[in-house]
């Protein structure tokens, strides 16, 4: 068995080299994991969540919650609130115990990641805050940063980023906001927020994530299993599913007495 936990590409490349011999594999790949939020929601716990979801390790986690798929009645007040609180966040050493936005791991993916950024203001988005690289120093940092005008189609909104980038796009229906949700090749985590309860199980039935939170965000316990659909890999981590995974089944059948011929010739 193969057990690998990185990129999609790397995924891929790892379960074709098992197939020469039928080794099993379980891949805990990418992420492009949504938040969605209703009107009827706490705020104040989903800013803190979209804040933690998408600056949590610099954003550099499977699981970030790097879309943000808000109500469209809610959206100007929510992005204002969230890049409030997202001045407030340390950004700095690593290894100072106050810093809650590290370095990005190297100066190539600092670039990937303002490429990024810079692709979707080409397409129409807008930098609401941050945007680029922070001097500080030393190390590669990126500016804690907020898209809005953020559409389906942009690359920003479908490719795994992997950095401090909060995309925010707006829905008006549950239908659009699963649509908008769904519309990804990945399909790790999502979480949804409202205090309608019919609401929030709508959304965690039909969104395609192997897990949904519901008015919380990358919460859980060791007991739950993790893991994704699709393009975010194959199998599930905790648990005794993760056993599983690791288990090879062997079946031992023992007759007892005499066994009974399959065909006796007629004398």
């Amino acid at each position: 068995m193969v057990s690998f936990t990185g990129s999609t590409g790397i995924g891929k490349l790892t379960m074709s080299n098992a197939a020469a011999t039928l080794k099993k594999v379980s891949l805990e790949l990418g992420g492009k994991n949504p938040q969605i939020v209703f009107p009827d929601a706490d705020l104040d716990a989903s800013v803190d969540a979209a804040v933690f979801g998408a600056y949590f390790n610099a954003g550099e986690c499977c699981n970030a919650g790097s879309r943000l798929i808000l109500h469209a009645d809610i959206a100007d007040e929510v992005v204002s609130r969230i890049a409030e609180l997202s001045r407030k966040v340390p950004v700095g050493d690593p290894l100072d115990p106050t810093t809650k936005l590290g370095a990005i791991i190297s100066t190539e993916h600092l670039d990937k990641i303002a490429g990024y950024v810079a692709g979707a203001t080409r397409d129409g988005a807008t930098v609401s805050m941050g945007g680029g690289p922070l001097e500080l120093g030393a190390g590669q940092f990126m500016a804690p940063t907020i898209l809005t005008g953020v559409t389906p189609d942009m690359a920003v909104a479908r490719e795994e980023v992997f950095g401090p980038v909060l995309s925010v796009l707006t829905f008006r229906t549950t239908e659009e906001a699963i649509g908008i949700a769904n519309a990804i090749d990945y399909g790790l985590s999502a979480s949804v927020w409202s205090r309608d309860i019919d609401t929030c199980l709508a959304i965690g039935r039909r969104v395609r994530a192997g897990t949904v939170w519901i008015n919380t965000f990358m919460d859980g316990a060791s007991e739950l299993p993790f893991g994704g659909y699709r393009q975010s890999g194959l199998g599930r981590e905790l648990g005794r599913h993760a056993v599983e995974d690791y288990t090879e089944t062997k079946t031992l059948s023992l007759h007892i007495g005499a066994r009974t011929n399959w065909w006796v010739p007629r004398g």
